[in-house]
């Protein structure tokens, strides 16, 4: 690999907690267990994270927060007591650990509301801190870089933390209060300190919803150093680039109401702490699937509009730099130097996957991860993991490690459940920028299956659909309650007429006579063909019905072919009583072809009856699967 480290993988499964180390005996990216971390076994595992800077590692399974130290040999350092706690997160540093459960209230206890946020330190476990935290969105602390100061939004207020003084417990007052809140949000820049504070104003009785930036601490509500206002907007998103320079504000309502979409309405704007505003101009309409910034913080990403979507780069002046070629995709991925983007193509979308360079603007790779539900970037920036995981997905559960150049270099297929996989995390300054190059590195075939293209068939109509040997499809499910018999949806009626013109051009010319001079029969008896046509139907309305198109099967005397040859039971006037009128000339050969055409006017009338909600016999439903046999015979008989 091109950093020469591959960092080690923890793994959350219905079968406990697990650390995969890579195997230096193999030539190949392996992974195999980690000795010195002991597995937890417990089945209801809930979370798992790694600290910021990779030293320690946490998980709940259910009975406690284990927090362990990462080293050579890991050691667990505490079992915290919080067998119900769901959100697990540190600070910047790793030096703290907060973990979050569901709030309850039991009215039997004595004390009736308790806390169910806590913050630890993590190299003692040692409990600094706990509050009641009802918010399930956004419950977590917000840190400044250095984690220097620390807020916290409840109950519409938001509390301020000074942890300047790394012996003094930051947590035991607030030194700093901001209020009118409700509902609304708050975040802390990252960068350097004092930082800066956004905070999320929503909009009452018609008046907009409101985002102000504020240098801490003065944090006067009616001075801020720069704001942005916006109607529409019922939750709001803010990203702050990793130096603290730019803010991206994704607003979003529940319901369109101009009825465009389903899923609200969305928009992006931007702010900086030099107090400019302005809102971020897309060039295609549709739905925001995703944004994300670059690290080196010059630059971010909005992948956007309808599929196939649109992907756009954007400066900090918010001017458009780079667009790229439309594709399936609804996410994208910086790696941790910025000079590798992943576009993916999840969810609805097949797995489709593209990796870019971004210096130069070259697309690297496009290959597809089919039914992933999580991507990460190793810490390397070389290479990055793709995960089937529960409860998404319950079946095939797995996870695959590629290169940027689309090699897959390991896969793993998982038993049971696998719920989580994610990189250990690894110090910025042990590894170094990875060189970027055009060459493919060998990588590995992979053993998944690959996606069935066979045609879902819903179970209902399973088993009772008929496919004859031509490979047509003949449905005999009963016409569906309260919907008159023959009823076709307007897809069945345009698949039919398609059909139609398919068979029209392969069907038999069953107007030609031994000659061939099918124009002189057909100017014989002109007013005798228009008869017959109206009255007895056409060979053509017969290939009509047998693809499907039985309730609005209808023939007419312009579609009529020559009536010498068009019904078995077409007779000629003559001396002496009637004669069947000669088709080929040749007795024995008339006679089997008038027996096919009873057969097909027979079938004919069996796809009627089906059509009308009939259930057809054994006998009867053989005789309609031989209708193209019997085509072909006809053909075979026609030929001079």
């Amino acid at each position: 690999m091109a950093s020469g480290i591959t960092p080690k993988l923890a793994l959350r499964s219905a079968r406990g907690v697990e650390v995969w180390k890579p195997d230096q005996q193999q030539k190949q990216l392996d992974f195999i267990p980690d000795t010195s971390f002991n597995p937890d076994q417990s089945k209801s595992c809930r979370a798992i994270v790694y600290s910021p800077d990779g030293r320690f590692l946490a998980w709940a399974n259910g009975a406690t927060v284990q927090l362990c130290r990462v080293a050579d040999n890991v050691k667990v350092i505490a079992s915290l007591p919080r067998p119900k706690a769901c959100y697990l997160q540190f600070s910047p540093r790793g030096t703290y650990l907060m973990t979050w459960e569901v709030y309850t209230e039991n009215p039997k206890d004595a004390v009736r509301e308790k806390p169910n946020l806590f913050v630890f330190r993590a190299d003692t476990g040692e409990e600094l801190f706990s509050v009641i935290q009802k918010r399930h969105h956004e419950w977590q602390m917000h840190w400044s870089s250095d984690e220097s100061l620390s807020a916290l939004l409840v109950g519409g207020e938001v509390l301020f933390y000074d942890h300047a003084d790394p012996s003094v417990n930051g947590f035991a007052r607030a030194v700093k209060r901001l209020g009118g809140l409700r509902n609304g949000g708050v975040s802390v820049a990252p960068g350097s300190s004092p930082p800066h504070i956004a905070v999320y104003i929503p909009g009452t009785k018609g008046a907009p919803s409101m985002c102000r930036l504020f240098k801490y601490p003065n944090l006067e509500m009616s001075q801020p150093i720069a704001s942005k206002s916006f109607f529409q907007a019922d939750k709001v998103e803010m990203m702050w680039n990793r130096k603290g320079t730019g803010l991206i504000l994704m607003t979003s309502t529940d319901v369109d109401q101009s009825g465009e979409s389903y899923y609200g309405k969305q928009a992006l704007h931007y702010m900086t702490p030099k107090g400019d505003s302005c809102a971020i101009q897309l060039k295609a309409e549709g739905p925001i699937h995703d944004v994300a910034w670059n690290p080196k913080s010059t630059e971010f990403c909005v992948v956007y509009g309808f599929m196939p979507a649109r992907a756009t780069l954007f400066n900090l002046k918010c001017d458009a730099v780079y667009d790229f070629e439309p594709g399936n995709r609804n996410s994208v991925y910086y790696n941790g130097f910025g000079n590798l983007i992943v576009f993916g193509g999840f969810g609805n979308l097949s797995g489709y996957i593209e990796t870019w360079d971004l210096n130069r603007r070259k697309q690297l790779s496009s290959f597809k991860a089919p039914d992933t539900t999580q991507l990460e970037w190793s810490p390397t920036g070389d290479k990055f993991l793709t995960a089937t995981t529960a409860p998404r997905l319950r079946m095939a559960n797995g996870f695959k490690v590629w290169h940027y150049s689309g090699a897959l270099l390991t896969e793993y297929s998982w038993t049971g459940e696998l719920l989580e996989v994610i990189w250990q995390k690894l110090d910025p300054s042990a590894i170094k920028e990875t060189a970027i190059s055009d060459e493919k590195v060998a990588g590995i075939v992979s053993a998944t299956p690959q996606a069935s293209k066979q045609k879902y068939v819903p179970p209902g109509a399973r088993n009772n659909i008929v496919i004859t040997g031509s490979g047509q499809k003949i449905d005999l499910r009963p016409p569906i309650p309260g919907l008159p018999p023959g009823y076709r949806s307007s897809v069945q009626i345009k698949q039919a007429k398609k059909n139609k013109k398919k068979a029209a051009a392969a069907a038999p010319d069953l107007t030609a006579t031994e000659d061939g001079n099918a124009g002189e029969v057909a100017a014989e008896k002109p007013q005798k063909q228009k008869k017959q046509g109206k009255k007895q139907g056409t060979a053509n309305g017969t290939v009509d019905a047998a693809n499907g198109n039985v309730a609005n099967a209808k023939t007419t005397a312009e579609d009529a072919p020559s009536g010498d040859n068009n019904n078995a039971d077409d007779e000629t006037a003559v001396a002496g009583g009637k004669q069947k009128k000669p088709i080929t000339g040749d007795p024995e050969k008339d006679k089997r072809i008038r027996t096919i055409y009873r057969k097909l006017k027979e079938i004919k009338q069996l796809k009627e009856q089906v059509a009308g909600g009939k259930q057809l016999t054994n006998t009867q439903t053989v005789k309609l699967n031989s209708e193209a046999d019997l085509a072909q015979q006809l053909e075979a008989l026609k030929m001079p």
